[in-house]
């Protein structure tokens, strides 16, 4: 720490000679004429009497990266958005204001004007003409420039990870694309892109803890949204029969290398379909993205590759966990479901249903299995009190998640409609909530209500985009994929 002082403390010494000679250290307007990418591209092929002959001159901008002074010239690299450079400073050419190059650090920001040419070994270079300070960095870059290693500091100083690490700009500008293509996929499908609400009276749409938050105008307690799709499902009542929505969620639960309690997820609805269907979207919906992204089907993850051909199987939520081991006795009564978990070391709460018991066994014994793409399909009313249930089984809904990498992507269903069994689901729901359960649905009378003007058939679906990236990118947690994922206080 004494050192970082020191060093601090000498770029600060710099800053203020520079002020002192009536220099801006913190420079205006520059107009780069090309990008270091266009620069090396365009480039590429020109030998070096061809840039002598053609002296092709240029401007550009960006963070100098190293820097390596040989008395009366010096090399430095300069780093943009795109790629970066190489730049000479020599003294036979810059003059008096060769004295500067002494006041500039590695990190500091600075625009370049002068002409192409090619070193002895061949790289391309720029010799600098005249140059300009737009930025002075008062702190230096981590680890001598060569990389920033620390996992945590690197979520927490994403501004530094960015700057040393190439390759986690690289993961961003994928998201960027791996999005571009889910809104073209949906938008050429006849879809439209809505926004709903993120402060909800009434939180809805998934079993899980809100945050809370007040009003002050209002003096009304309000709640960070969990889901939208209560407020998508009444665009689907208001006559709209293919909406999503790009959305922030927010849920209240544990950090984990899966989990980040503000996280992006995708919610579409179409009219008129069902949940087999949308196994068959969601195939076409994939395989689009990673062909766009990728060009692949086959995705490197970890020590696997992911195969993304469809079809994906598709097995019953109760089939899984027999072929897991769990006995036909255990997955139809609960006492003896209860006996099964707890002999097998699961926390499971004393007053839970079946369905949650069933649940947590399938999380730990089922779940973890799942690397390849696979939908379970067809879950007990209880997990799912917003679906349709199976008109062979009422007991089961007609719902898939859908499982890569032992993680749940995506989660749909047939969307229940019928406005009196919705009430009754809600109820049972707010009787959880006041036995305990925390994640449990509230009552929205108003989502009762526009059901009982009537929402036609439908199937809806959300995919976590988080997640979806973790995937095509080969990151193996969450906050590789979000730029700044929620953290403790810093010490």
């Amino acid at each position: 720490m004494e050192e970082i002082n020191d060093l601090i403390e000498q770029r600060i010494k710099k800053l203020n000679d520079l002020k002192e000679l009536h220099l801006d250290p913190y420079g205006g307007k520059f107009e780069p004429e090309s990008t270091t990418a266009y620069l090396k591209a365009t480039f590429v092929s020109a030998s070096k009497e061809e840039l002598e002959t053609n002296s092709a001159s240029t401007s550009a901008a960006g963070r100098m990266i190293s820097m390596r002074d040989f008395g009366k010239g010096c090399f430095a690299t300069i780093q943009d958005a795109t790629d970066k450079i190489q730049v000479f400073f020599s003294k036979g050419v810059l003059n008096e204001k060769y004295a500067l190059i002494k006041k500039l650090d590695i990190g500091d920001i600075i625009g370049v004007l002068g002409r192409l040419f090619r070193t002895r070994t061949g790289e391309l270079t720029i010799e600098v003409r005249d140059f300009v300070l737009l930025s002075k960095s008062l702190r230096p870059l981590p680890e001598k420039w060569h990389g920033l290693k620390d996992v945590e500091l690197r979520y927490r100083q994403r501004y530094v990870d960015l700057i040393v690490n190439p390759q986690v700009k690289d993961i961003f500008a994928k998201r960027s694309s791996i999005i571009k293509a889910l809104r073209d996929f949906l938008e050429a499908n006849g879809f439209i892109e809505v926004e709903t609400p993120m402060m909800h009276q009434i939180p809805g749409g998934a079993a899980a803890k809100p945050f809370k938050t007040h009003h002050n105008a209002l003096d009304l307690d309000l709640y960070l949204r969990i889901a939208p799709e209560l407020y998508l499902k009444r665009l689907l009542v208001g006559g709209y029969e293919r909406v999503f929505e790009l959305n922030k969620n927010f849920r209240n639960e544990g950090i984990s290398t899966k989990h980040n309690p503000e996280f992006t997820m995708i919610e579409f609805y179409m009219a008129y379909k069902d949940y087999n269907f949308l196994m068959d979207f969601t195939e076409k919906i994939f395989t689009y993205i990673a062909e766009k992204a990728l060009g692949t089907l086959k995705v490197p993850y970890g020590d696997d590759i992911i195969d993304l051909t469809p079809p994906w199987p598709r097995i019953p939520l109760l089939e899984a966990l027999k072929q897991k081991g769990v006995p036909d006795e255990a997955i139809t009564d609960r006492d003896k479901a209860f006996a099964w978990a707890t002999e097998k070391k699961l926390d499971i709460q004393a007053n839970a249903s079946l369905s949650k018991i069933l649940d947590e066994i399938f999380k730990e014994f089922v779940e973890p299995q799942l690397v390849q793409p696979t939908f379970i399909i067809d879950y007990p009313v209880e997990l799912s009190p917003l679906a349709k249930r199976k008109t062979d089984n009422p007991d089961l809904v007609e719902r898939f998640e859908l499982f890569i990498t032992s993680r749940e992507i995506a989660n749909a269903f047939s969307e229940l409609n019928d406005p009196t069994d919705q009430r009754e689901r809600f109820l049972k729901q707010v009787d959880a909530k006041n036995k305990g359960d925390e994640e449990a649905h509230w009552m929205d009378e108003d989502f009762v209500r526009a059901l009982e003007y009537g929402m036609p058939p439908a199937a809806g679906e959300g995919i976590g985009i988080d997640r979806l990236v973790m995937l095509l990118t080969n990151s193996p947690s969450i906050r590789d994929v979000i730029l700044f994922p929620q953290l403790k206080p810093e010490q």
